[in-house]
């Protein structure tokens, strides 16, 4: 059996891991550690009766992976340390994501003391990045916004068939998102029957996206990119365009996306039959509810051939593909276990 540790365990993203983990048949959940001690169920009710007793910092002991769900500021102080244990770590934040020191320091407004660790560590979307996944010893998980974009677009710049000057992204999020910590416009009162931009211009994602994307084509990326909260708990929807620079048909793109995808068990194509004489064209195109508690990402497209567009929909549980389960799935990585161990279950309909 694999020992897991989690760190930073009272918070949305540390209690989807313990919560996944405890049905692994392969991993044991070693320690659970936060600021906070006393029963796990206080934090998360859905944890309840499982005798889990959160432990301090100073009392976690060596474990075979430990899932960092805290702070930048502490994974840069932890991380050393648990290396040094012999941990392998899977930072659920955005401490290790970009490559760059400099952006990284422009983007998070401060120094990073730790940067050797950040040119060691592996981004961890598993169908971009496989291999190295495999070998790592430190992994950083993807942002939320950043896997659905990614994984929206990526078919598309490998195959050279848009301008990567030209990608737009909005993304639509759930509450979760925005953590455990009370803030005014999660608050429901303010949520409630609301949409609420944030940060609605060079979000740190941002960078996330135009790195990855970056890669695919050997060229500079430009995403333009803006997030929303909307009144739902978990999910993302990424609803990406980009400009054709060949005429291209939802056909091709449909067989495009499906070839890419073939041997990523979590990444589906969502294309239920349009018909063509309903007033409301929906069926086709993913929802966020049918993907919220899982590891998959749905993605479905359309093609407005009298502008050349290309609008793709990408959806994702933030704290699934989006986050804690896409960590999980890459410790099965790391650890040479099926892919999916864990993973298997789907989404709850309704949700």
């Amino acid at each position: 059996m694999i020992r897991a540790g989690v760190l930073g365990a009272t918070g949305y993203m540390g209690g989807e891991v313990i919560r996944v983990l405890l049905n692994h048949p392969e991993v044991e959940l070693a320690w659970a550690a936060s600021r906070s001690q006393g029963r796990i169920e206080v934090h998360h009710p859905n944890l309840y009766g499982r005798g889990i007793e959160l432990v301090s910092l100073d009392a976690i002991t060596a474990c075979d992976v430990v899932f960092m769900a805290v702070p930048v500021s502490a994974s840069l102080e932890m991380a050393p340390r648990l290396l040094q244990m012999g941990c392998r770590l899977i930072d659920l934040g955005a401490a290790f994501r970009l490559s760059s020191q400099s952006l990284w320091e422009d983007a998070y407004g401060r120094s990073h003391d730790q940067w050797h660790l950040a040119e060691e560590a592996v981004y961890g979307i598993s169908e971009l990045h496989l291999d190295v996944i495999k070998q790592a010893r430190l992994v950083a998980n993807p942002g939320c916004f950043s896997s659905a974009a990614v994984l929206g677009l990526a078919p598309l710049l490998e195959e050279k068939l848009v301008d990567t000057n030209l990608l737009v992204v909005n993304g639509l999020s759930g509450t979760a998102g925005a953590g455990a910590e009370l803030s005014r416009a999660a608050h429901h009162p303010e949520i409630g029957n609301n949409l609420v931009p944030y940060n609605v211009v060079d979000h740190r994602h941002t960078y996330e996206m135009e790195q990855e994307l970056s890669q695919l084509v050997a060229d500079v990326v430009r995403v333009h990119f803006t997030p929303t909260y909307v009144p739902i708990t978990r999910g993302i929807l990424a609803v990406c365009h980009a400009f054709s620079l060949a005429g291209v048909t939802r056909k091709r793109l449909i067989k495009l996306y499906r070839d890419y995808y073939h041997d990523h068990p979590f990444v589906r194509f969502y294309d239920l039959p349009q018909d063509k004489n309903a007033a409301w064209q929906y069926r086709s195109y993913p929802w966020v509810s049918t993907v919220a508690g899982t590891n998959y990402c749905h993605i479905g497209l359309d093609v407005d051939s009298k502008r050349d567009r290309i609008v793709v929909f990408s959806v994702l549980d933030s704290l699934g593909k989006g986050g804690a389960q896409v960590g999980i799935e890459n410790m099965n990585l790391m650890f040479g276990l099926q892919r999916t161990s864990g993973l298997r279950h789907i989404g709850c309909h309704p949700n």
